[in-house]
């Protein structure tokens, strides 16, 4: 085995060799003394036996099931089937792989152990089943600047799991680098609550990830992001939203990204970008769009967001965009687009138009059903409505009858002098 686990054992060698000199040696002067020095042997001798015997491990020992280099400061223990994080890592480690194992839940601080691993940098636990991450389970990592947990399937992600189990009194996390690819858990391990607030929760809480500059959320179903999502990352520089299901980013905000140099949007489905968003885009002085694999409609609400694009030089491959509704206008460029070619009566995209038509076949099935109880009915209907217009016709020849009693001034008079 390569660095610091070949060089343990023949460090262990070297110490028994001294044991038994020693050892020797005091045989030696046993010989050539008297009783005293017999028994001065024979008392040193079982402490010397549980010295060499009880010798706590190597600090630099490598860990069983895994592969060490001191020089490379890397330990790699991928695809062991691990259970835990193993205890007796060696404090030289920079560099720790974990992946492919069955870690499923790490006990919260699986890393604190004195000494810590103060060297730790690195440190990747993808595709080990995580299944929970806890609150502080990374706090005693002083160095720890790069996380990688994508491809666990986190139904459960503590809002203190990167800020420490007292968001209050913990001191800022060291990451620099958080991947957080296919997360996303199997819908029916999945709890009550929005799994985009749970990791923006864990993002935002106690505002631990200040520093951070690299965050990868892609591949994790997100239909929306929350308001304040990014309002307290300023140092980002790279943001992955790729292969996710973003309809809008209206409610989203990256006024503050002011170091944002890559914004990756690609394989969403965004239908357009508004004037809000294009505006604070545009504003950031190094950013990269990256757009590809939209559903982009191009009707006249597309106005603004094309006549951007020809202006702007932020969107890298702005010239691949292509139209995806209405029919007529399907991979057009949206680049030679002009405003004649914008209009608000689109055709309706097959699943609409597939909705509309089951819709009517409803609305002709209740309208029959309600024809046939009505011809079912037709004499309580026909007998219901002779009787109504013969109430009414009563009706109307009592109002008929009192008007011409007004109207005659005889027939008045005589109606008056019968009442006296």
């Amino acid at each position: 085995m390569p660095g610091g686990c070949s060089r343990g054992p023949a460090a262990g060698d070297g110490r028994l060799r001294l044991a038994r000199l020693a050892l020797v040696l005091l045989g030696w002067v046993s010989s050539s003394s008297p009783t005293s020095s017999a028994s001065s042997f024979s008392s040193s001798a079982p402490f010397l036996a549980s010295a060499v015997s009880a010798q706590p491990p190597l600090p630099d020992q490598c860990p069983a099931l895994c592969e060490c280099s001191e020089a490379a400061r890397t330990v790699k223990c991928v695809n062991r089937n691990l259970t835990e994080v193993p205890t007796d890592l060696p404090a030289y480690v920079r560099n720790l792989f974990l992946t492919g194992n069955q870690l499923a839940v790490p006990p919260a601080g699986p890393f604190a152990r004195r000494p810590p691993l103060a060297e730790l940098a690195a440190l990747n636990l993808s595709g080990s089943r995580l299944d929970e991450v806890r609150a502080g389970a990374f706090e005693h990592l002083p160095s720890l600047r790069q996380l990688d947990l994508s491809h666990n399937p986190l139904a459960d992600l503590s809002p203190f799991a990167f800020s420490g189990s007292n968001a209050s009194v913990s001191a800022p996390s060291p990451l620099v680098e958080l991947i957080l690819n296919h997360i996303v858990p199997p819908e029916d391990e999945q709890q009550n609550r929005s799994f985009e607030g749970m990791v923006v929760a864990a993002l935002l809480a106690g505002r631990a990830l200040q520093g951070l500059r690299r965050l990868e959320l892609a591949s994790n179903h997100f239909l929306y992001l929350p308001r304040d999502v990014l309002a307290q990352l300023p140092s980002l520089r790279y943001l992955d939203l790729s292969n996710n299901s973003l309809v809008s980013l209206t409610y989203v905000s990256f006024r503050n990204l002011t170091h944002l140099e890559s914004l990756h949007l690609e394989d969403n489905a965004l239908k357009v970008l508004h004037n809000g968003t294009l505006a604070e885009l545009q504003g950031l002085p190094h950013i990269r769009v990256f757009l590809d694999n939209n559903p982009w409609v191009c009707d006249c609400h597309m106005a603004d967001m094309v006549t951007w694009l020809k202006e702007t030089e932020v969107v890298q491959g702005k010239d691949r965009l292509t139209c995806a509704y209405p029919e007529k206008m399907r991979n057009r460029v949206l680049l030679e687009l002009n405003s004649a070619d914008l209009d608000c009566d689109p055709i309706l995209p097959p699943s609409l138009q597939t909705s509309y038509v089951f819709l009517g076949i409803v609305l002709a099935l209740i309208g029959a059903i309600f024809l046939l109880v009505l011809y079912l009915n037709r004499k309580g209907i026909k007998k219901w409505m002779h009787n109504i217009r013969d109430a009414c016709r009563d009706h109307m020849e009592g109002y008929h009858y009192r008007y011409e009693i007004n109207a005659d001034p005889r027939l008045t008079n005589l109606s008056s002098n019968s009442d006296v």
